[in-house]
């Protein structure tokens, strides 16, 4: 018997696994009747559940009676902290008004950067925690959080900040992202270039000195950036120890995602408009394809990802919400798995890797969570269901038996 079962601190047995270990060797990485120790919050040994019959365990041991055992779910691109309601102007669409008139009456993504800098961090961190604690119910353990909607340097870091004490307070792990190049704000509105200046030579100098952010994204497209401007973001933000993710070719091709491949970007998201060609590009540099079906959806796009592309190069395809108040005002990633499905022809397996192991990947944590695996953080979903496929094919049911941060059972 492993002495990692009888130093455990707890113990999971008679748990079939979907563990997304590659020494599985079978669909979902799975192993059956298996029994899982954890010490300190971390994966310590891995065994037949047989090995309960062996001895006496000082551990406290819960008998799982052969539910369903996951990782953690990982959402990893959202738009958490926010402030405002764009649920009117969501109406006036469906009632015809073109998207330039919303505009003009002071709607699109310029109210939410109005009403966010109007809010205080408090107000922002009240707004968020209901949106974060119907993430966690549905079993998500890691989460990343996009700032973007100040586009000052104080009110970027204000976003910031209100994410960081979201993961402090509560079990869940958050990692941060700086989004100042999302749009150009009012300001600057004439001139692109003074404000990347502003990103580059204020906002992330300081969001890396204060450590507010662990990567640094850019929105590269027409009504976005430039690829210019989108690599000068690049340069500043590996000059400061950040990672970089994009938004790219959403609603048209500029290269964007093949270019930040190229800076080594951790990921590019959406991708609707990706040449198929370029899919090499990616799976060369690991660069994770983040897919979005909730903004798919929302928007009523019609021209899917190049998913045959993707999977022919080998490129790692995760799967999040984007939860926003703009494009995809959706805190469930099981919808985002069942989309994943319907929308874009994915299989049940690939949305589970995709809000797991790749998920993982895609904010540089391959190394601590998205599979189970000795040696990494006991993150982990036991669920009420008979397959893993169910997670993909039934929204609405909560499945979630226990919900398990660092080796702690956290349930919402």
């Amino acid at each position: 018997m492993s002495t990692a079962f009888t130093t455990a601190d707890k113990i999971w047995s008679n748990v079939n696994l979907a563990s997304f270990n590659p020494a599985s060797n079978k669909p979902y990485g799975l192993m059956e009747n298996q029994a899982i120790a954890v010490s300190d919050g971390v994966i310590t040994a891995i065994e037949p559940a047989s090995i309960m019959d062996e001895g006496q365990f000082s551990a406290e041991v819960i008998d799982c009676a052969g539910r369903w055992m996951t990782p953690g779910l990982i959402d990893c691109h959202t738009h958490l902290v926010f402030g405002g309601s764009r649920a009117a102007e969501f109406e006036m669409r469906l009632k015809g008004v073109p998207y330039e008139e919303i505009a003009r009456k002071g709607g699109g993504i310029l109210s939410t950067v109005k009403a966010t800098r109007q809010a205080s961090e408090q107000e922002l961190y009240d707004l968020a925690l209901p949106r974060l604690q119907s993430m966690m119910r549905e079993g998500v353990t890691t989460i990343e959080v996009k700032s973007g909607y100040g586009l000052t340097v104080e009110d970027e870091l204000k976003l910031l900040r209100v994410a960081r004490r979201l993961g402090n307070e509560f079990p869940v792990r958050v990692v941060t992202t700086l989004l100042g190049a999302h749009a150009l704000p009012p300001e600057y509105k004439d001139d692109a270039d003074a404000y990347i200046d502003l990103v580059c030579e204020e906002m992330i100098p300081v969001a890396a000195a204060e450590k507010l952010a662990d990567a640094v994204d850019v929105f590269c497209e027409g009504i976005g950036f430039s690829t210019d401007q989108c690599e000068r973001v690049y340069r500043a933000a590996a000059k400061h120890g950040l990672a970089i993710k994009a938004h790219a070719e959403q609603l048209s091709d500029l290269k964007g995602s093949v270019i930040a491949a190229r800076h080594g970007a951790l990921s590019v998201d959406h991708l609707e408009y990706l040449a198929d060609e370029d899919a090499a590009a990616l799976a060369e540099t690991g660069t994770v394809a983040v897919l979005l079906p909730g903004a798919f959806y929302f928007l009523r796009e019609t021209k899917l990802p190049p998913m045959d592309a993707l999977r022919s190069a080998g490129v790692k395809m995760a799967l999040a919400t984007d939860f926003n108040p703009g494009t995809s005002p959706f805190t469930s990633l099981r919808m985002m798995m069942n989309m994943g499905c319907t929308l874009f022809r994915m299989t049940p397996e690939e949305t589970l890797a995709g809000t797991t192991c790749f998920a993982a990947d895609a904010l540089g944590l391959s190394d601590q969570a998205g599979r189970i695996e000795v040696g990494l953080a006991a993150d982990l979903v036991l669920w009420d269901i008979s397959h893993p496929a169910e997670l993909a094919y039934q929204v609405g049911v909560n499945s979630v038996w226990q919900r398990i941060v660092a080796g702690e059972i956290a349930n919402v």
